[in-house]
């Protein structure tokens, strides 16, 4: 930190220097010194400007969407990004002059404590001698930051002259000698609590016009005259309190370049607006009218709180909640974070449901779960919501809880707290690597994890070791995902291969770097102008957050009539008809290709990587060690022979089905049995519980 501060001192020193050779006088010097950093950074301050501009202009949008999106935080967010990107806004551009505050600060400290070497431009060699001859000569403090200061003051008072002398040269003390930091009768060099005195006035000016800058910034800064009266007023009290206490503790020096700084910005400020008015930028009477609707929108809020309270969700999930926990002797719960969640569960359950007399409890996070319409005697559902679900599990008394969720007692979801006998199973969603595909540790704490084959196995069981925890017991299931899929896709299924043959699916994943950010105009520039029909079927997470750009493609792409951008996730229709999907790191690759016996063309973008210490794991993941199994994959770099490719896979898709097939009956456990693997496992596992609790009953 020293030697950046020292750095700066060095850059900011020569602009002293050249203030100082003008106007031989300290005080005129750093006035001097303040206007030339003031024009220099102009340009900062006018962009600077005309973001805060930016920002007032648009509020009226921003208001107008928190008042239209009152309480749902989410929503609000997305706007917000949306509208920053419209009017191309840059939030962290408003630390900026903070920062650069800051750093001037630093330096010209840095300035004044050491005039030696910035001002007098004396050789960093004799001025490092002279100071330790100083030192040895006086036993000042070493780590003094004064002691250039110091040795000033004596040589121009007449004292060390010969030592200094024959250290700095005779020039030198006459420079030294010619040399003052006084302005106004007092010393810029020294510190008011050190000195006292009218000394004093330095920080209590220095706070003052700190409370003035606030004052014309409040009325006359176009951002900051839009602020709450707390923020404004929290805003004065640090600007003004840090000024005066600091103030006490600097050099009079830097006091004095505080003055100057807060009194050349209000002239600075003033001509800003004079130069780029806001008022010609902003629509003032629509300001005022989203300020309206916003406050009314809060106004009703607090009036109407019970009201909120008294939401048919939050109804429905007290009501739930309590019912939940009437139920004495629970077995079973599945939990699911969303609609759609079912599907991965949907094989086990059934299975249960016929082949035990197992009631089921099925917990969902989300009010809108089409799960709530399959309500029966034997399949019992619950709505709890995000808020409520960490006291619900930590209460949690059931024999079996089943979810799909990773990441047991690190967030929402915990561990029961009144039974210690739970077993919590982890069934996946599919068939990835769990070492890339979930956050450090995410199974450690599950008692049961269902795995999708051998590789997966065989990569927990590393994961383990690595990580020091205890072996869990794993089921070998499959994946009810792809047995779905595949009976779907036989139900299906048209003789008319003619027709599949000229339809390409693309459905990239929606991490950063994805097929769609990197490289998607190169691939359709060049599918389209085959005979094929192009599909391009976004992830529905990545049509919620980037739009624009989707419509910006739709728009390029509006003439080519094989070109088709699927927004509509209600069928899979298109999946099944595609003679060959097209990912990147996607987990859909496995289920089409497993589902369908049809290739998958890999784009190799940047991994999809959620665990930064999956290589600690020595172990290849299956993301990586079957994708030349089911398809071919293809760099970047090597875009233009994807119609050669294409055309390959497409056209010996039958040795293809067949790798495919061999791959699936070799990396997946349980091709079309996954129902029942897992459903016959949970059952026994019920029956042990209960087995104990009755050997347990046995000896009370």
């Amino acid at each position: 930190m020293d030697t950046i501060i020292s750095f700066l001192g060095d850059i900011l020193g020569y602009v002293m220097k050249f203030c100082y050779d003008v106007v031989p006088n300290y005080g005129l010097v750093i006035l001097l010194f303040t206007i030339l950093v003031k024009i220099i950074l102009l340009p900062v301050s006018i962009m600077l400007h005309k973001n805060s501009i930016k920002m007032v202009k648009m509020q009226p949008e921003l208001n107008f969407i928190k008042a239209n999106n009152f309480g749902a935080t989410d929503q609000i967010g997305e706007e917000q990004i949306k509208l920053y990107k419209k009017y191309n806004y840059h939030p962290m551009l408003g630390v900026v002059p903070l920062l650069i505050q800051l750093v001037l600060l630093m330096g010209v400290i840095d300035v004044i404590y050491k005039p030696l070497r910035h001002i007098l431009r004396f050789p960093a060699e004799r001025v490092a001698e002279a100071t330790a001859q100083f030192i040895s000569l006086t036993g000042m403090n070493p780590e003094s930051r004064t002691v250039q200061i110091a040795i000033v003051d004596a040589v121009r008072n007449g004292k060390y002259l010969n030592e200094m002398g024959a250290i700095l040269g005779q020039d030198a003390l006459i420079r030294i000698q010619n040399f003052h930091m006084n302005f106004l009768g007092i010393n810029l060099a020294d510190i008011p609590s050190q000195v006292g005195g009218v000394l004093i006035l330095v920080p209590i000016l220095a706070a003052f016009c700190a409370w003035l800058l606030c004052v014309v910034q409040n009325k006359a800064n176009v951002l900051q005259s839009e602020q709450g009266k707390v923020n404004k007023i929290g805003t004065m009290m640090l600007s003004v309190g840090l000024s005066l206490y600091l103030g006490f503790f600097v050099p009079a020096g830097v006091g004095v370049y505080w003055m100057y700084g807060n009194l050349t910005a209000i002239l600075q400020l003033f001509f800003l607006n004079a130069i780029i008015s806001p008022k010609k930028y902003i629509d003032y009477e629509e300001l005022e009218k989203s300020k309206v609707a916003l406050a009314k929108v809060s106004r009703r809020a607090r009036a109407n709180k019970k009201l909120f309270e008294r939401d048919p969700y939050r109804e429905k999930e007290k009501q739930d909640y309590k019912r939940f926990y009437k139920t004495r002797n629970k077995k079973l719960v599945f939990y699911s974070e969303k609609n759609g969640f079912y599907k991965y569960f949907q094989n086990v359950i059934e299975y249960i449901l016929e082949n035990s007399d197992v009631v089921i409890d099925y917990v969902s996070s989300d009010p809108s779960d089409t799960i709530f319409e399959k309500t029966s005697d034997r399949f019992r559902t619950y709505y709890i919501g995000p808020k409520k679900l960490i006291s619900f599990m930590m209460k949690m008394d059931a024999d079996v809880v089943v979810m799909s969720t990773p990441d047991l007692e690190k967030y929402q979801i915990k561990r029961s707290l009144v039974r210690n006998d739970v077993e919590y199973i982890y069934l996946p969603h599919g068939v990835n690597s769990a070492n890339l595909s979930l956050r450090t540790g995410a199974l450690d704490y599950f008692d049961t994890l269902f795995v999708t084959g051998p590789l997966g196995k065989q990569e927990i069981r590393a994961m383990e070791k690595v990580r020091g925890t205890k072996q869990k017991n794993l089921v070998e299931w499959g994946s009810s995902v792809i047995d779905n899929m595949q009976k779907e896709y036989e139900k299906l299924k048209t003789n008319n291969d003619r027709e599949q043959t000229k339809t390409i699916l693309i459905a990239p994943s929606w991490q950063e770097d994805n097929l769609i950010d990197l490289c998607i105009d190169d691939i359709l520039d060049r599918l389209l102008e085959t005979e094929y029909t192009v599909i391009l079927r976004p992830h529905p997470q990545y049509i919620r957050y980037e739009m624009e750009r989707l419509e910006m493609l739709k728009t390029k792409y509006s003439k080519r009539p094989n070109f088709i951008l699927q927004t509509d996730f209600s069928s899979n229709l298109t999946v099944y008809q595609a003679a060959l999907l097209i990912t990147d790191w996607s987990g859909i690759a496995f289920e089409y290709s497993f589902a369908t016996l049809k290739p998958t063309l890999f784009i190799n973008t940047p991994m999809k990587v959620m665990n930064p210490e999956w290589k600690k794991v020595d172990f290849v993941p299956m993301d990586i060690a079957i994708r030349n199994q089911i398809g071919a994959n293809l760099n970047l770099d090597k875009l233009q022979d994807i119609v050669t490719i294409v055309n390959d896979l497409i056209q010996n898709r039958d040795n293809y089905a067949e790798r495919i097939e061999n791959a699936k009956s070799k990396w997946i456990y349980s091709p079309g049995h996954s129902g029942e693997k897992g459903g016959e496992y949970i059952i026994r596992s019920i029956q042990r519980i209960e087995d104990n609790k009755e050997e347990y009953l046995k000896y009370i």
